[in-house]
Formats: structure tokens, C-alpha cells, sequence
């Protein structure tokens, strides 16, 4: 549907398409798209759908969906909410990377998003076999590392994460980069398809201690010495990124889980769009942030939502019904999320 938009006539089919696809106001029922139902990009969604259920809000979980032709669905107002990243956002403002091809449609559209709240996505698992031969980062030149899916914002952050920790090795030019749906590439690690799988999931996840027990595996955590440096801190903050931690003892065939490994943990934002009622932004706000502590205690895999603060990464503007709760509360919103007329 989105592929090759071009040009006004293009944002004005889109936004055409949006108004019949949305459910009325009045019913207070609408589409939350989400990624894995196993990682936060599946589990919030369906989270917040239960606290919402209660407070007369219907969301419809559709998971298993990219987030970056979610936020272009968020944008023609066809669905009512999405995780999002910082990163494919500032892309769709541009017109670029994912974009490119639609560039005029995106920009317009992009001027439709608001935000809700920041929370945790993936937490990034450089994971290899035990009995591989590698043991630290020194020992990945030459080899095939696992860098995402073809399209999306992952793949940058991988490499990054990989350049830094390992003094400047590239896709390309030290390792090779291998690409596929995060669907498919714990199987294809499986397969022997690439020699470092980095996974983006929630820390804990049944699927990766399955994975151990089947045969033993190393998790190759950001160096120390990195994680203490300015180049560290300036990759998180360009790649929207936060700084996380697998803890000792989380997966049973870890051969190195004696103690705790640094690693990024990307941040999403919750997005819709700027004709949802200010009611149902703010209860939807609301519901997360007074439930999160109850949320955490029914999902060990959310134990990692407080490592991300409420606007962390956010780079779209608040909805005002968002913004109408943080003020409620006293949480300070910096002035570059403030809707237009806000002041």
C-alpha cells in the first residue's frame, strides 16, 4: 500500500483511506499495533489493553507488524496507537532511509504523530555458542555476525554496538553482516547461517533460555572500558538508545552468567495520532504510568521498563492529553515535546 507514494495527491489518498479505517470516538475502540508478542514491542501493547479494557478504552492488539510502516499508519490516522522508534520517526520527518521512495508522503504524514510515553524495546544479545572459539569481542573478525532485519532502524544500532565494542570493526570490512526478519534469525542461528546472533528481546525471554539448554552459549556484553566512554554515551543518545543490563544467572546454559553484562536497550515511543480525543491519550497515560509497578510484578519480562524515563528517545510531540497528566503529576516536559500552542 505505502510502496512509491508520491506527492500531495498521495498524503491526500492516505488520509482518505485513514478516516474510513478508524472506529468513531464515540465507540472509544481502536487498533494498537505491535511487533513480537514475546518482546516489550508485543507485551506492552497487550499490557496496556487489559489496564485500558478497565477504564472503558477498547484496544485491538494486531501484533506482528513493522514499525516503521506502523508510524505511516499512525500518520494517515488509520490506527489509533504504535510503538515507534525515535529513530524511523526522524527518518519519516526527513524522508529518508525507509522513506526515500515516498519521501513528500512521509513528511506530510509525520506532522499527524504525537507520542504518549517512552518505554524499553529490545535489549541487544550478542550471543554465540560456547563452544565456538569465541569468547570475547577480540575474537569476532572474519566472522558472520547477525546485524537485523533488511529494513528498520536495528541494523544501525547493531553495528554500532558492534564497531564500538570491538575498536572498529564494520560490516564489510572486518566481519560480514547478515541480514534477516527477527522472525527467522534464532533459526538461522540454529542453522549455523552466522557465527553472532544478536537478538533485540526482552532480558529473560523463555525462547533464548530454550536456546541455551539446547546447547550451551556465551553472551558477549559491551566491554567495560567502553561503557565508562564518551563514545558510548554519544552512540546511546544518537541511536535513541538506553543503557541496560543482562543479570547474572538469567539464562540457565550460559557458560559466562556469573556475572552481570552491559549492553543497549533500544527505547520506543508510544505513538498516535493528533485527532485521538485528549480523553483517551490521557487515560492511556494515565493507566500505564499508575499500573506499571503492578504490570512488572505479573511479567518478569517488563522487569526493565524503569530503565527507560517517561520522554527518553521521544522525539514527536506529546498529545495534550499526555501532556495534560504529566502536568498533573508535576513531571517537568521538555519544551521541544510540547504540542503547538503549548507553552
Amino acid at each position: 500500500m505505502f510502496a512509491k507514494i508520491r506527492r500531495a495527491g498521495a498524503v491526500a489518498a492516505l488520509m482518505a483511506l485513514g478516516a474510513t479505517g478508524m472506529t468513531g470516538a464515540q465507540a472509544q475502540s481502536y487498533i494498537i499495533e505491535g511487533a513480537s508478542p514475546a518482546s516489550l514491542t508485543g507485551i506492552i501493547p497487550q499490557t496496556l489493553a487489559q489496564y485500558a479494557a478497565r477504564e472503558g478504552v477498547d484496544l485491538q492488539v494486531v501484533l506482528g507488524q513493522t514499525a516503521t510502516r506502523s508510524v505511516l499508519k499512525i500518520g494517515a490516522r488509520q490506527i489509533g496507537f504504535s510503538n515507534v522508534p525515535p529513530p524511523a520517526f526522524a527518518a519519516m520527518r526527513r524522508g529518508v532511509g525507509p522513506y526515500a521512495d515516498q519521501a513528500d508522503a512521509a513528511r506530510a504524514l509525520s506532522e499527524n504523530v504525537r507520542a504518549l510515553f517512552a518505554f524499553p524495546g529490545g535489549t541487544f544479545h550478542a550471543i554465540v555458542w560456547a563452544d565456538s572459539g569465541i569468547e570475547s569481542w577480540d575474537d569476532v573478525a572474519g566472522r558472520r555476525i547477525y546485524i537485523g532485519p533488511p529494513a528498520g532502524a536495528a541494523s544501525a544500532m547493531i553495528q554500532g554496538m558492534v564497531e564500538l565494542s570491538t575498536g572498529g570493526l564494520r560490516a564489510g570490512d572486518g566481519y560480514e553482516g547478515m541480514r534477516a526478519p527477527w522472525g527467522a534469525a534464532q533459526q538461522a542461528f540454529q542453522d549455523g547461517q552466522y557465527d553472532v546472533y544478536v537478538a533485540a528481546v526482552a532480558v529473560g525471554q523463555q525462547a533464548l533460555n530454550e536456546l541455551s539448554l539446547t546447547r550451551p552459549i556465551r553472551i558477549l556484553g559491551v566491554p567495560e572500558e567502553i561503557v565508562e566512554s564518551d563514545a558510548y554515551a554519544a552512540y546511546l543518545e544518537d541511536q535513541s538508545l538506553a543503557a541496560a543490563t543482562i543479570p547474572a544467572g538469567t539464562y540457565e546454559g550460559q557458560v559466562n552468567s556469573d556475572r552481570d553484562l552491559f549492553t543497549p536497550v533500544t527505547t520506543m515511543m508510544m505513538a498516535t495520532h493528533d485527532e485521538i480525543p485528549e480523553e483517551v491519550a490521557y487515560t492511556l497515560t494515565r493507566v500505564y504510568w499508575e499500573n506499571l509497578d503492578e504490570m512488572v510484578a505479573n511479567n518478569a519480562l517488563m522487569r526493565t521498563v524503569r530503565e527507560v524515563t517517561p520522554f527518553q528517545g521521544v522525539n514527536a510531540p506529546l498529545h495534550p492529553g499526555a501532556l495534560r497528566y504529566y502536568r498533573e503529576v508535576g513531571i517537568d516536559v521538555p519544551e521541544a515535546l510540547l504540542p503547538e500552542g503549548e507553552g
